[in-house]
C-alpha cells in the first residue's frame, strides 16, 4: 500500500464516511431481514441471504446478531413491538371521544403498520409459529399482548365514559382484532380472502367495519347521537 493511499485512508473524513457505515450496518441488515422474512417466511431465510442483501458479509451479521432467531426479534421490536410506547401516549393524550380514538386508531394502525412490509409479519406468524413456539412466545408477549391492551384500554375508556356499552373485554377486543388480521391476510394473500370480481378499498372497509362496531358496541344514548349527527350532516 502505498504512503499516499495510507494517509488518505486515516484522515478524519474518511473515517468519518467508515464510522458513518458502521453505524448503518444494524438498520441495512434490519430492513434486508424484513424484507427476506416476509418474502420467504422465517425458516426459509438464511443468515447468508440477508447479510448479501444488505451488501456485507455472514460474519458481519453476526457481530450485530448473534443468530437468526435475534435478528427476527430485532425486526420486530424494530418495526412494531418498539412503538407501542409512542401509541400508548397518543391514546392518554388524545382529546375526542372514544369512539373518535376506536376510529384513529384503526385507521392510524393500517397507515403505520398495515401498508407497510411490517404487515407480512403477521402472515408470517400464522403460518410458522407452530413450529417455532420461542418465537411465537415472544411474539405474543412483545406485540400481541401489548396490541391488546391498547385496544382493551380503548375499550374501557369508552365504557367508563358512557360512550360504550359494558361489555366482556376479553372478547370485545377480537371484535376490533378481527376485521384487521383480514386486511393484512387480504393484501398478503391475493386472490385467497377475496372473490375475484372484488377490489378491496382499505380506507372504505376499515370505515365500514368502525361503523359496524360502534353500532354494536356503542351506549344506546351515543348510539342515537352519532345517527342524529348523520342526519344533520
Amino acid at each position: 500500500m502505498s504512503l499516499s493511499k495510507l494517509f488518505c485512508d486515516n484522515t478524519p473524513g474518511v473515517s468519518a464516511k467508515r464510522e458513518r457505515r458502521k453505524e448503518a450496518r444494524p438498520g441495512e441488515l434490519l430492513d434486508a431481514a424484513l424484507d427476506l422474512f416476509v418474502e420467504k417466511g422465517f425458516a426459509a431465510t438464511r443468515a447468508e441471504e440477508v447479510a448479501a442483501r444488505a451488501g456485507v458479509s455472514k460474519g458481519t451479521l453476526f457481530l450485530y446478531f448473534q443468530s437468526k432467531e435475534e435478528l427476527f426479534k430485532a425486526v420486530v421490536r424494530e418495526n412494531i413491538s418498539g412503538r407501542f410506547t409512542e401509541w400508548r401516549a397518543e391514546l392518554d393524550a388524545f382529546e375526542g371521544s372514544s369512539p373518535e380514538l376506536l376510529a384513529y386508531c384503526m385507521n392510524s394502525w393500517w397507515e403505520r403498520v398495515g401498508l407497510t412490509r411490517a404487515s407480512g409479519l403477521t402472515k408470517l406468524m400464522m403460518s410458522e409459529a407452530k413450529n417455532f413456539p420461542d418465537i411465537a412466545a415472544f411474539y405474543q408477549q412483545e406485540v400481541i399482548m401489548p396490541g391488546h391492551a391498547l385496544i382493551r384500554a380503548i375499550l374501557q375508556r369508552g365504557m367508563d365514559r358512557g360512550e360504550f356499552r359494558p361489555m366482556d373485554l376479553n372478547y370485545a377486543v377480537y371484535v376490533v382484532v378481527a376485521p384487521m388480521i383480514f386486511l393484512i391476510l387480504s393484501r398478503h394473500t391475493a386472490g385467497v380472502c377475496l372473490s375475484t370480481d372484488m377490489e378491496l378499498d382499505p380506507k372504505k372497509y376499515i370505515a365500514f367495519q368502525i361503523e359496524t362496531i360502534l353500532n354494536g358496541i356503542g351506549a344506546p344514548a351515543a348510539s342515537a347521537a352519532q345517527a342524529n349527527r348523520k342526519a344533520a350532516a
